[in-house]
Formats: C-alpha cells, sequence, structure tokens
C-alpha cells in the first residue's frame, strides 16, 4: 500500500517512536525519522526501508531552534508539505522525584524536551503542515498527565510521583488543547495520544505493552478522516478525561 502522505516523527530512532514510524509506513506514509542523533535515525530508516517501507532521516534535536529549523528547511525541500506531524520525543529526566525532592534542574530538562520541544517543532513545522490536505498532529502524552486520574487517590496515578514527567505532560496536553483551537476550521486536527507503559527504555523493559501496541493509539489519531476528534487526549481504550 502507498499513498502520498508525508509524516514526521520525532524521537524515532527506537522504541516507541520507531514503531509509530512503522506502522504509518505500512499505511503507505513516507516517514521521516527525526533523530537527535542522525547516525541511529538514518540506521533506523534503512531498517524500515529493508522491510519494504518509505522511510529517511533527519537530523532533529527538538531543544536546539537551530537544528529544528533545519529539519523543517530539509523537508520542505524535499517534500514540499507535511501531512503528519508526531511529537514522540520526550524524556523522564535523572533525578525525577516528588516535590518535595525534585532538583530545579531536573525539572528544567523535562521541560525543556517535553514541552518547549514539542512548542518549537510544532511552530517550525506548522507552515508545512498548512500546506497539506486535512494534516494531523499527534503529541505523545500519558494519563500520568491528566489532573483528573493522578488527583484521584484511588488511582494507581497518584503513587507515581515524578513531577517532571507528569507535570510536562499536563503541559503537553495544554499545549494540545490550545493548537488545537488555534487551528479549528483549517481541518487540521490536533489531539494527544497516551501509548501506556511500554517495554523501552523509558517504560522499562518489565513492562506488559510493547512499542508497537504503544504506537497504535497515536498511528489512529494520526489517520484520522475528516470527522475526527480535535483538542482530545486518547489511550487504546478510546478518550481520557484531561
Amino acid at each position: 500500500m502507498t499513498n502520498d502522505k508525508i509524516a514526521l516523527v520525532t524521537g524515532a530512532n527506537k522504541g516507541i517512536g520507531k514503531e509509530i514510524a512503522r506502522q504509518l509506513g505500512e499505511l503507505g506514509h513516507t516517514v521521516v525519522i527525526g533523530s537527535r542523533d542522525l547516525a541511529r535515525g538514518e540506521a533506523a530508516a534503512k531498517e524500515l526501508v529493508a522491510d519494504g517501507l518509505r522511510a529517511e532521516a533527519v537530523q532533529l534535536e527538538v531543544t536546539s531552534e537551530q537544528s529544528v529549523q533545519a529539519a523543517a528547511t530539509a523537508i520542505e525541500r524535499e517534500h514540499g508539505r507535511l501531512d503528519v506531524l508526531v511529537n514522540n520525543a520526550a524524556i523522564i529526566p535523572d533525578g525525577d522525584a516528588a516535590v518535595s525532592a525534585i532538583a530545579a534542574g531536573a525539572l528544567r530538562a523535562a521541560y525543556e524536551t517535553n514541552v518547549i520541544g514539542v512548542v518549537l517543532t510544532t511552530a517550525a513545522m506548522l507552515p508545512l503542515v498548512r500546506k497539506a490536505a486535512g494534516a494531523r498532529i499527534v503529541n505523545i502524552s500519558s494519563e500520568l498527565g491528566s489532573l483528573t486520574r493522578v488527583g484521584d487517590p484511588e488511582s494507581e496515578m497518584s503513587t507515581m510521583l515524578m513531577l517532571g514527567y507528569n507535570s510536562s505532560k499536563a503541559a503537553v496536553n495544554m499545549v494540545t488543547v490550545m493548537l488545537a483551537n488555534e487551528l479549528r476550521g483549517t481541518g487540521i486536527l490536533v489531539n494527544a495520544a497516551d501509548p501506556g507503559n511500554c517495554a523501552t527504555d523509558m517504560g522499562g523493559w518489565d513492562a506488559l505493552r510493547t512499542p508497537a501496541q504503544g504506537a497504535a493509539v497515536a498511528v489512529r489519531l494520526a489517520t484520522l478522516d475528516a470527522a475526527g476528534p480535535t483538542g482530545e487526549l486518547h489511550a487504546e481504550s478510546g478518550r481520557l478525561p484531561w
């Protein structure tokens, strides 16, 4: 299956990002692997190409305005537009902890990548997204960014005291809603995806869900039809509360 859609996935040289790229490629998209380390991105792209998919790599460090702009320029030169943007790159910072214990550096690191990186990348790619017909933007978030879930003392979420990651994903949820509001009426749909805890470097290799399972919800949101939702947070089970 092939189509003419172009998709950029950040942080896609491994883990869930790589699986999102693979699944979009299997649906016929040309996938651009955004990777901080270009050699690793190129290796991931070659793996997808060997499997018969259309893939390429671009150097993309989401915390660097220069890198993000250079990636946007490269994609514009090669493809002229962007049909899908998946903001996947994220970290759980070293030293992430509860409010009373977290170091300022850990909190700053979480926001630099998980929030500011999403905003920088989206702003740089938006002119290309606007050139596509019915483009989709998906921000990878988490149930741990849901105030409703984390605020429920009966929920397991309430015991996961990682201020950097949790609060930065709550901020990503707000970015998602605000961007969806900004783009209403343009045909561009913007949503957040919760892949769940998957067996990756970030989630821990003892997690029960595979990266491929975690990628599925993002791929579904990236391929919504025109009647699909915008400004929402979804998991595999359906819509989650903010």
